[in-house]
């Protein structure tokens, strides 16, 4: 899959966020931050985004009439669709012995208010045809300047986010200790941690998060801490199997079979695990000494769970 290449059509930018990005012909790509001079960079995941120049034209043919950087994009792409780019693969800029590199963190991303595009036309392609990257090595790059795309390799250390659902603690109003202890365990096992999240035990946001982390993101593996027990507020298991596209209920079950020898209240735990496209979602307990414990318990066989749905390790029967 290796060996796409292409070209720059169109470099937009622009100085202040929410204003349309006007046309340049070279930029700076600067290392860690984005493009120098663009409102949107910054030390974040999303530094630059892609269009495909394909996908501007056929919205054009419906008679949108929009011009390069209306979408707010930073780079409009000829000669391949940056959506159908897996999470990680990198792009290569121009012919110089240390050409610029990006790489692809997100596919699509949330419409929050609807533009002047969407109120004209009743709809927008940037959210679900719009990819964004990071860049891995800066440099000056053209309007014309080839590009060559390089698949991630499927040995890639796992990636993994972490989402804490707490009131209090997304308030500020209590220090969250179990989301940092879980970020920690992960890299201590070799995960490369994508995104730590704190929200409120509100199930929609929590729905929202575990999407966009899944689909747009592609986490390797997504775990919850919080909101698994019997109060009202208590949604997490309920938030996970509404976006789930396949149950795995052996992780929890697991988790609750070994809690079991260490307290009777393990049979409270109402805690889910699902997949959703090629992600493993499991819903961890609030405290940080159970989020160690259930951890310990799972690490070990989820290993291969996300090696096969990486595709890089085949289920088989033990003998």
């Amino acid at each position: 899959m290796d060996g796409l290449t292409g070209h720059i059509r169109a470099i937009c930018i622009s100085k202040e966020r929410g204003t349309v990005k006007h046309e340049v012909p070279s930029a700076l790509l600067v290392k860690d931050f984005g493009l120098e001079g663009d409102a949107h960079a910054g030390k974040w995941h999303r530094q630059v985004s892609l269009l495909s120049g394909a996908r501007v034209d056929e919205f054009n043919e419906k008679g949108a009439g929009v011009s390069h950087g209306d979408f707010g994009e930073n780079l409009v792409i000829d000669g391949f669709d940056c959506k159908s780019l897996p999470i990680g693969s990198t792009i290569t800029i121009g012919e110089k012995a240390e050409p610029p590199r990006l790489k692809i963190t997100q596919r699509g991303k949330e419409c929050h208010t609807h533009c002047q595009i969407y109120q004209r036309m009743g709809e927008c392609i940037m959210p679900h045809e719009g990819v964004f990257a990071e860049v891995l090595t800066g440099g000056e790059i053209k309007t014309g300047d080839r590009l060559s795309v390089e698949y991630p390799d499927s040995q890639r250390p796992f990636q993994a986010a972490v989402i804490v659902l707490s009131d209090k603690a997304s308030k500020g109003e209590r220090e969250d200790l179990s989301g940092p202890r879980a970020c920690e365990i992960l890299k201590e096992n070799g995960y490369e941690i994508i995104e730590y999240v704190l929200l409120p035990d509100d199930p929609e946001r929590l729905k929202q998060a575990l999407i966009r982390l899944s689909d747009g993101r592609e986490a390797d593996l997504i775990v919850t801490s919080g909101g698994t027990g019997f109060s009202l507020r208590d949604n997490t298991p309920e938030a996970t199997l509404s976006v789930a596209d396949r149950n795995a209920p052996g992780i929890a079950e697991y988790m609750r079979m070994r809690s079991f020898a260490l307290t009777d209240r393990a049979m409270l735990s109402r805690a889910a695990s699902v997949i959703r496209g090629k992600t493993i979602i499991v819903n961890l307990p609030g405290s940080p000494k159970a989020v160690e414990e259930c951890l310990g318990f799972i690490l070990n066989g989820l290993a291969h769970g996300i090696a096969i749905l990486r595709g890089s390790a085949s289920e088989c029967a033990r003998e």
